[in-house]
């Protein structure tokens, strides 16, 4: 769905008491695809924590709080999808779905009947109480038909997957050292002969480095 724009719209965010789940709920949207999410509560301090996010991790995921949520959805020119308990199941809906600048609006407890109302599809991420942080993870990969997975962030911090442990690239702080370039050959199933290869070949391009007065820490 590449040309599908995804926003979110929180409901019910109360800063004192939802600041948690209302971060998770903004760093799921980012993740999973979305584009930007809108807070109807004023909340600087959850603006600048996922401004944060962003600029470490990459990617052009906007937030803005405070926001007018009636004449949001009202004005919305593309579907609106209410994310609730009581909607129609994710599993009929989610291919009926149009294309476009989609809203997905996520509430709390209490959500006015007018977001019932107006909203295109009612969508219930099965009938049992959980998280919304979950119902909005399982919608997102469901709409995108798992597209996030082959996203690509690129900022200033790479988390690489590995088995055990963590690799984490800072590009500010610099590269990987060499055991740790070692590990993420390992990990990814490299052959032991090539990972051999690999450090005859890093021994001799350093020489060379500091022979021609190279920068060694870079090569």
């Amino acid at each position: 769905m590449g040309d599908t724009d995804i926003t979110v719209l929180r409901l019910g965010h109360r800063p004192q008491r939802d600041k948690r789940i209302t971060t998770h709920i903004a760093l799921v949207a980012r993740a999973f695809g979305a584009s930007s999410i809108q807070i109807s509560e004023k909340d600087a301090e959850l603006e600048h924590t996922i401004r944060d996010v962003v600029d470490r991790f990459g990617g052009g995921f906007s937030i803005e709080t405070g926001v007018n949520w009636k004449k949001i959805i009202r004005q919305w020119e593309g579907p609106v999808v209410h994310l609730t308990m009581y909607g129609e199941p994710l599993e009929d809906v989610a291919g009926d779905i149009a294309k476009g600048d989609i809203l997905v609006v996520v509430g709390a407890e209490k959500v006015p009947g007018e977001v019932f109302k107006h909203a295109d599809h009612n969508v219930s991420v099965g009938n049992q109480p959980h998280s919304e942080v979950a119902a909005l993870a399982l919608f997102l990969d469901r709409l995108t038909e798992a597209g996030w997975t082959r996203h690509q962030f690129e900022g200033r911090r790479i988390i690489v997957p590995t088995k055990k442990g963590k690799t984490v690239i800072d590009i500010e702080e610099g590269y990987l050292c060499n055991g740790d370039c070692l590990d993420v050959l390992k990990e990814a199933g490299c052959e032991q002969d090539v990972i051999k290869h690999s450090e005859v070949v890093t021994k001799l391009a350093v020489k060379m480095a500091e022979a021609c007065k190279a920068d060694v820490g870079l090569v």
